[in-house]
């Protein structure tokens, strides 16, 4: 009877704190409505014995029954992960307090602390379902080891894949222009439509960043822990200037236990929405933090400030310090200098034909008492040869990864497609079938590679297969930020990087 599942999910909501005893009976009512109910049996005040990792355990579930129930009694008029995700975020949103209410408990947290704060705002934005905790644990995360340290490796299934029906309705829906993108604040409780997610159950915490309105919320698909994104009330397009590296300081000193980092300003070496000015942070040590500086020097007239090259696959310049403004003035020298900056020995071109190849990824945190920023070179001139970017993955890796290198890859964590999980699968049974990959479509693609790697184990079973090629996979990304890297780890490629720096001191 649905009338269980409405009892059990308003049970859920009291014991996760979204609803409070109060809202029981409005909350239920809210629940009747949707499902067109009228008649409800049970009293009110009354609990089921459970607790609430159990009720947590069971959402997915309970969810599945409900949109079911939907489906069978005409409710919900099409069936599909598309349409059952837009339906699935209206139930939870009976359960979601109006955004006031909700940002003025994330105040009343801070007080206390900012880690308070931002642990309340993350386990609500998991208990509303706006994180699918049940599916971003689907993802297959592992560590490969390399000459440059850990890299952190996912296979990412948190993001559902459309169903066919749904693809061809998105083609033919209206093409609306609200909400301008997937990062306005505009989406905060908007239903949403066959071609852009419901947001019912989302909510933003407006924040005071450099004098302007910004907004703070976590990615629906964590990628990491407490994967954030800081954007702008306004939509508008990202830009690397000064400005940016004051925003990024801004938002570490309110919130120390983060750290923060921005995409690059230009397609290839950008993320993949540049349209609205973003950040994105977390409470997350990312392999390149964790990478040493391999060699030290000073900039003329920023004595006081550290400055390194890092020992990383991409090219990266950390300053460091206890005063911000001083780093910032830093990060505007060197980001100006590489703006104009061309070495023809490392085929490196401010611009060419009028377009502008030259640009920074910075990533900020605190460590101690001082303050770090870390200022990825980025470049992002194409040629015949390498037509979607020289310092962009090259062809032979687009197999396993073909997408831009931005920053969260920049930082050393890997997110790959999904499609790889079925197709490793794949490619381990063959292996130990001893199969002709060529002979199969899907991987023939990866056979140049699995046939390299397979003369670097001596022993191959059921036993190791699977190790075997996460380690690669690891290595293939390894390859990945060499390639997007401006400057080699090389005899060559650091002379190049060190006539970069002579020229912040010229």
């Amino acid at each position: 009877m649905i009338q269980d599942k409405i009892r059990e999910l308003v049970q859920y909501g009291l014991l996760t704190g979204l609803v409070s005893a109060e809202d029981e009976i409005y909350t239920t009512n809210r629940l009747l409505e949707l499902f067109q109910i009228e008649d409800y049996p049970y009293g009110f005040g009354e609990k089921i014995e459970q607790t609430e990792e159990e009720a947590v355990k069971r959402l997915p579930d309970l969810l599945t029954e409900m949109m079911d129930y939907a489906v069978e009694n005409g409710i919900l008029q099409e069936d599909g992960i598309v349409y059952r995700d837009l339906f699935d975020t209206k139930i939870m949103s009976c359960l979601v307090g109006r955004p006031s209410e909700i940002i003025r408990r994330f105040h009343e947290e801070y007080e206390k602390s900012p880690e308070a704060a931002t642990d309340f705002f993350y386990k609500f934005s998991q208990d509303t379902d706006y994180i699918r905790r049940y599916r971003v644990c689907r993802d297959e995360k592992w560590v490969t080891p390399t000459k440059y340290g850990n890299l952190d490796i996912t296979i990412n299934l948190s993001k559902p894949e459309k169903d066919p029906k749904a693809i061809a309705a998105a083609r033919l829906a209206k093409q609306g222009g609200y909400p301008k993108c997937l990062l306005c604040v505009e989406n905060e409780g908007y239903a949403g439509r066959i071609n852009h997610p419901a947001r019912q159950n989302h909510r933003i915490i407006p924040l005071t960043i450099n004098g302007s309105r910004w907004g703070f919320q976590y990615s629906p698909y964590v990628y990491y822990n407490e994967h954030c994104i800081v954007f702008n009330g306004q939509h508008t397009p990202m830009k690397i200037e000064h400005n940016t590296f004051v925003k990024l300081f801004d938002f570490i000193k309110q919130f120390p236990h983060y750290m923060l980092g921005s995409n690059a300003d230009l397609p290839i070496v950008g993320g993949s929405i540049l349209s609205h000015d973003h950040f994105q942070g977390g409470r997350y040590e990312f392999p390149m933090a964790k990478a040493p500086v391999e060699k030290s020097f000073t900039v003329k007239g920023f004595e006081d400030v550290q400055a390194g090259i890092v020992n990383w696959p991409m090219s990266v310049i950390r300053i460091s310090g206890p005063d911000t403004e001083r780093l910032i003035a830093l990060a505007d020298v060197i980001l100006d200098a590489w703006r104009s900056y061309s070495d023809e020995a490392s085929f490196i071109f401010a611009e060419t034909e009028g377009e502008k190849h030259n640009t920074i990824t910075p990533i900020a945190r605190k460590r101690g008492d001082h303050y770090e920023l870390d200022l990825v070179l980025r470049n992002n001139i194409t040629t015949k040869e390498h037509p979607l970017g020289v310092f962009h993955p090259h062809a032979n890796l687009h197999h396993i990864k073909k997408e831009n290198i931005g920053l969260i890859e920049v930082m050393g964590l890997a997110v790959l497609p999904a499609r790889l999980k079925k197709e490793m699968a794949e490619l381990e049974e063959a292996i130990l079938c001893g199969a002709d990959l060529r002979q199969n479509e899907v991987l023939a693609a990866h056979a140049d590679w699995a046939e390299e790697f397979l003369t670097r184990h001596s022993e191959v079973n059921a036993e190791n297969i699977h190790e075997i090629v996460q380690q690669e996979i690891g290595l293939v990304f390894m390859q990945v930020l060499e390639d997007a890297g401006v400057y080699k780890c090389t005899e060559d490629g650091r002379k190049g990087f060190e006539r970069f720096i002579d020229r912040l001191n010229a």
